[in-house]
C-alpha cells in the first residue's frame, strides 16, 4: 500500500528565535515553505513499503538538517512554537478570503505545525470510517500543550483548529460522521463549498475570486480528507513530532489500513468507551460515531493520560507504551514565557537532530 508523510517543522536560529526557512525550502523537490513565515514542510513521495518510506523520510530530513547546520538554522518538532512574537502569514488572496470569512479566529492556525499521513485509496468507505474512528491516535504524538504561552490542552494544535479557528464553521473543521458510501462524502464537500461561498459573498467578496481560489477539494480543513490528485485518503490530525514517533505512528496506522482490505469492518453498537472498538484477526470493529468523537476529545484534552483513550488505542492495534509524547514531557505550567519557549525550542531542535542521527545509524546496521 502506497503511503507518504507530510510534516511541518518550525525553523529557528541559533538563539531559538523563529526565522524563515530560506534555502531549506530549496533543498529538494520535496521541501517547501508553508503558509506562514517560520514554517518549513517536508513531503515524501508515495512509498510502496514502510521500509521504503522510512529510508526516504530519514535521508531527506538528514539532508535538510545538514543544510540547516551550514546556515545556522534548526528544525523544531513542536505542534506550536509554545510562545512567540506575532507570526505573519504569507500574503495571498486565498488567505485573505479565509480571514474575511472565518474572522479573527482564523489566526490561530498561524501558530500550528502538523503532520499529514496519506494512504493509498482502496476500499475508500472503510478507510474513511476507520480514520474517523482512529482520530484519537493523535494523542500518541501530541507535542505542545501551549498556545502563545497559555496552556490550552494536551494537544493545543488540534484544540486551536477545532475549538477556535473553525468555531463558527464546525462542519469545516470537525470530524465528519461515518459514511455509507463515497458519494455521500462528496456531497458533504459540495455542501461545505456552497456554505463557504455564501458566507464569502455576504462579506462582499467577488464570486469569481472564491471560485478561483477554492474548490470542493480544498475548502475544508477537516481532519480526514480525500485527495483526488494523489490519490489518497489523508489524515491531518497529528502534530509535528520527532521523526521516529511519526514513523512508528504511520507504520501502525498503515497496518490497520492494510487489514481493512482483508477482513470485515463493522460499527459497534456498544456505547461504552471502556469496551468499544478493536482490531483482531477476525475483523475490525469501530466504535459508534459519538464514542469516537468523545475519544478524540479525550485525546486532545488529556492525551494518553486518558485511560479510555490509551486502552482504546491499544485495542485498535497501537503499541501505546512505546510512545512518549512531547506534550506530556513539557506540560505542567499554566504559562510559558517567551524566554522559556526559546529554550524549549532549542532543546527539541537538539532532540530532533539526535533522533535523526539515531535513525540514520539504524539504517546502516
Amino acid at each position: 500500500m502506497n503511503t507518504s508523510i507530510e510534516v511541518e517543522y518550525w525553523v529557528i536560529d541559533t538563539d531559538g528565535e523563529l526565522t524563515s526557512p530560506g534555502e531549506l525550502a530549496e533543498v529538494s523537490e520535496q521541501t517547501e515553505r508553508e503558509f506562514v513565515e517560520p514554517l518549513f514542510e517536508l513531503k515524501t513521495p508515495p512509498c510502496e513499503t514502510i521500509g521504503e518510506l522510512r529510508t526516504t523520510f530519514v535521508e531527506q530530513l538528514d539532508g535538510v538538517l545538514s543544510k540547516a547546520a551550514s546556515v545556522d538554522k534548526r528544525l523544531v518538532p513542536l505542534g506550536t512554537p509554545i510562545n512567540s512574537e506575532e507570526i505573519d502569514r504569507h500574503p495571498g488572496e486565498r488567505g485573505r478570503i479565509q480571514k474575511e470569512v472565518i474572522g479573527e479566529n482564523f489566526d490561530y492556525a498561524k501558530y500550528c505545525a502538523g503532520t499529514h499521513i496519506h494512504v493509498e485509496k482502496r476500499n475508500v468507505t472503510d478507510q474513511l470510517n476507520a480514520l474517523i474512528a482512529l482520530d484519537a491516535a493523535l494523542a500518541l504524538v501530541n507535542s505542545s500543550p501551549y498556545y502563545q504561552g497559555e496552556r490550552l490542552a494536551n494537544g493545543a494544535r488540534a484544540y486551536c483548529y477545532r475549538k477556535k479557528s473553525y468555531e463558527e464553521y464546525p462542519k469545516h473543521g470537525q470530524l465528519w460522521h461515518y459514511v455509507d458510501n463515497v458519494g455521500e462524502w462528496h456531497r458533504r464537500l459540495e455542501d461545505r463549498y456552497e456554505e463557504f461561498k455564501r458566507a464569502a459573498l455576504e462579506e462582499g467578496i467577488d464570486e469569481r475570486a472564491v471560485e478561483e481560489h477554492f474548490s470542493t477539494d480544498d475548502v475544508v480543513w477537516t481532519p480526514i480528507r480525500l485527495r483526488d490528485e494523489m490519490p489518497t485518503v489523508e489524515w491531518r490530525s497529528p502534530d509535528a513530532a520527532l521523526p521516529s514517533q511519526l514513523l512508528r505512528l504511520t507504520d501502525e496506522l498503515e497496518t490497520v489500513m492494510e487489514q481493512l482490505h482483508h477482513t470485515n469492518v463493522e460499527i459497534e453498537s456498544d456505547s461504552d468507551p471502556r469496551n468499544t472498538g478493536r482490531v483482531t484477526d477476525d475483523g475490525v470493529t469501530l466504535p459508534e460515531f459519538d464514542v469516537a468523537c468523545d475519544l478524540a476529545e479525550g485525546a486532545i484534552h488529556d492525551g494518553l493520560e486518558s485511560t479510555n483513550v490509551s486502552r482504546y488505542l491499544d485495542r485498535m492495534g497501537f503499541s501505546v507504551d512505546d510512545y512518549h509524547p512531547i506534550s506530556t514531557r513539557i506540560d505542567g505550567r499554566q504559562y510559558v514565557t517567551n524566554s522559556d519557549a526559546r529554550d524549549l525550542r532549542l532543546e527539541y531542535a537538539s532532540r530532533l537532530e539526535e533522533d535523526v542521527e539515531t535513525l540514520v545509524q539504524s539504517m546502516k546496521v
